[in-house]
């Protein structure tokens, strides 16, 4: 069809362009919203056409991976700890506290050491393992067997 024979050229200068008296056609009433409103209700056939990945997740995070620490003791703690033992052990001449026996997960560094101790932890903070060092004590990784 030739433009000049378009009906939208015979409507050129005419306020509503065939659309009504008061201008439909004119503002964000005739779009549905704004936005990415309605992709869920009334633009679903246009979500579903050309946004069809735009609902949903995408994958897992699985807490598997992270281990969290159920049970920790501060480096404070372990001469009470070994004096509180009934079995006192001994490796290389230093109090041996297996902490992975106990039920502990993880040695946090809070604290002062008051003398050498050999421990074995599954896990430690490096805070923990050089006030651990430095009151001559020795910190072995082990890991868990529960």
């Amino acid at each position: 069809m030739a433009t000049r024979n378009r009906k939208i050229r015979k409507l050129r200068g005419s306020r509503t362009v065939g659309w009504g008296q008061v201008g439909q056609h004119r503002k964000s009433g005739m779009k549905g919203g704004v936005g990415k409103a309605g992709l869920h209700k009334h633009k679903w056939s246009w979500t579903v056409v050309y946004a069809p990945d735009y609902f949903g997740k995408n994958g897992f995070y699985s807490l598997s991976k992270v281990r969290k620490a159920k049970k920790w003791i501060n480096v404070g703690e372990l001469g009470l700890l070994y004096q509180s033992q009934k079995e006192k052990k001994e490796l290389n001449g230093m109090p041996l506290l297996d902490l992975n026996s106990m039920g502990y997960d993880k040695l946090l560094g809070k604290g002062k050491v008051d003398k050498a101790y050999s421990v074995v932890v599954s896990r430690f903070t490096a805070k923990a393992k050089e006030s651990v060092e430095a009151a001559g004590g020795k910190i072995s990784e082990a890991s868990i067997e529960r």
